[in-house]
């Protein structure tokens, strides 16, 4: 195979890792809380550094596999989405872009969201998921009681979550999340939220990767034709 397809399919597997990743951006634009996902580019060189930090003696690579670009990180972009009012009690909105609501799935695992559009369902306060909305001291909230006050939030780096759908996040070090017992001053009651994805930029970012892709896939038909080509002149010498 000639060398030069490598970094091209490289480049090809690339834009559909950020086709996948800005398709979900975009189908998210109007999700309350939803916060964008990143994709950061390297090139074989930066594994082949931490494979040596690592110990790992790697097999031996050419010149042109070390430069082949690959995904780096997958990263989320904490860039707070606008805030609107909507007139109702049970929506709630964060001050702060490192504050989550406290959620319990139907496993028992508390998890954090920042989509604050809650519902009374039997008796007690859920999210748009059914999850149920923790006090902060990740105790199940009455319908009966004054949510505002009671509704639990927590603080950490996004680092330290995992996306793991359902607008909700699972917590990786629970040693390095804050706990706020009083939630006055982070908690805007009767607002929302919306999402930090500006769908006008990510449609122009999909129809980047959509020509990258193309792009690559063109030059590799033009290598192959032109193998192709100079095959049929030797073999006819």
């Amino acid at each position: 195979m000639n060398q030069g397809t490598y970094p091209l399919a490289a480049s090809m597997i690339n834009q559909i890792n950020r086709l996948d990743v800005i398709s979900n951006n975009l189908a998210n634009s109007r999700t309350n809380g939803f916060k964008e996902d990143g994709l950061s580019e390297g090139s074989f060189n930066n594994y082949l550094k931490k494979a040596q930090e690592q110990n790992f003696t790697p097999t031996n690579i050419n010149t042109v596999l070390n430069t082949v670009p690959k995904i780096d990180t997958k990263f989320i972009v904490s860039e707070q989405g606008s805030i609107v009012g909507t007139g109702n009690n049970l929506d709630f909105a964060l001050v702060e872009k490192d504050a989550f609501f406290k959620v319990q799935n139907d496993q028992g695992e508390i998890l954090l969201t920042r989509d604050g559009s809650f519902h009374s369902l039997n008796g007690q306060l859920v999210n748009g998921s059914g999850y149920t909305v923790l006090s902060a001291n990740d105790d199940p909230i009455g319908a009966d009681e004054g949510f505002g006050t009671l509704v639990g939030v927590a603080k950490t780096d996004y680092s330290n979550l995992e996306k793991i759908g359902n607008n909700a996040y699972r917590i990786k070090d629970q040693n390095i999340v804050e706990n706020l017992g009083d939630n006055e001053n982070s908690v805007i009651q009767s607002s929302l939220e919306k999402s930090n994805v500006n769908a006008v930029q990510t449609m122009v970012s999909l129809i980047d990767a959509h020509r990258r892709f193309a792009q690559s896939q063109k030059a590799i038909e033009t290598i192959g034709q032109a193998s192709k080509t100079l095959v049929d002149k030797l073999g006819r010498t």
